[in-house]
């Protein structure tokens, strides 16, 4: 997912490798160890609950426009979506088999797997393959979630940080994309959205990264 990032930016390889070098020498974590259990199905739920889950999962469509121009039709309803970035315009129909899929039509979905997550991962700790943990830390309550199937990196972990009301503050990375663990990335730019609350803003140490023209209905 940071990888899609540095692709936006046109970062240099030698710029890329000394954000690399320095990023690894100063904040490489190993991935958390957590408790599964109560404590952290309390936390999915309360993350859910302020961000209204209930009323997502009501939502039939989804627009939006990641950074480098990657805009985004989603029809939630029959599950599928238009993806457009670069002069491509391609509509892709997610019940398909992946094997389907034409090299421009899976170019697209990958990107639409990786922007998408981060406008809607908080509703995705219950998807089928996730396991929770909690974790104790000083900055806020702890869920690590990692998913175990799906998507096109299995085995990525992210730590939300969540505040006293469940809304997650940053969440923490330990992904296939990504050669350092436990980079950290903010969760702001709230905006709520016929009653469903959206984070809109992620920054970080790397880049601050912003999602715009939201619409849902």
């Amino acid at each position: 997912m940071i990888k899609a990032i540095f692709k936006f930016l046109g970062i240099g390889l030698v710029t890329l490798i000394i954000i690399g070098v320095l990023t690894y020498l100063f904040i490489d974590e190993s991935v958390p160890n957590g408790t599964k259990g109560q404590q952290a199905e309390q936390l999915a739920d309360e993350m859910l609950a302020a961000l209204n889950k209930p009323g997502f999962d009501t939502l039939a469509m989804i627009r939006f426009t990641y950074p480098g121009g990657h805009s985004y039709e989603w029809n939630k309803a029959e599950n599928k979506v238009r993806v457009k970035w670069e002069g491509n315009d391609v509509f892709l129909d997610l019940n398909k088999p992946t094997e389907e899929f034409s090299t421009l039509e899976y170019e697209g979905y990958e990107y639409f797997l990786n922007d998408s997550f981060w406008l809607v991962a908080p509703f995705k700790v219950r998807d089928n393959g996730v396991v929770r943990s909690s974790v104790e830390l000083k900055e806020g309550r702890g869920l690590l979630v990692t998913y175990t199937t799906g998507g096109v990196t299995p085995g990525d972990s992210y730590l939300w940080i969540l505040d006293d009301s469940g809304f997650p503050k940053a969440w923490k990375l330990w992904t296939s994309n990504v050669p350092l663990g436990g980079l950290k990335i903010g969760w702001g730019g709230w905006v709520e959205k016929q009653g469903v609350w959206f984070s809109t803003f992620h920054p970080s140490m790397v880049i601050d990264l912003e999602i715009t023209g939201l619409e849902v209905e």
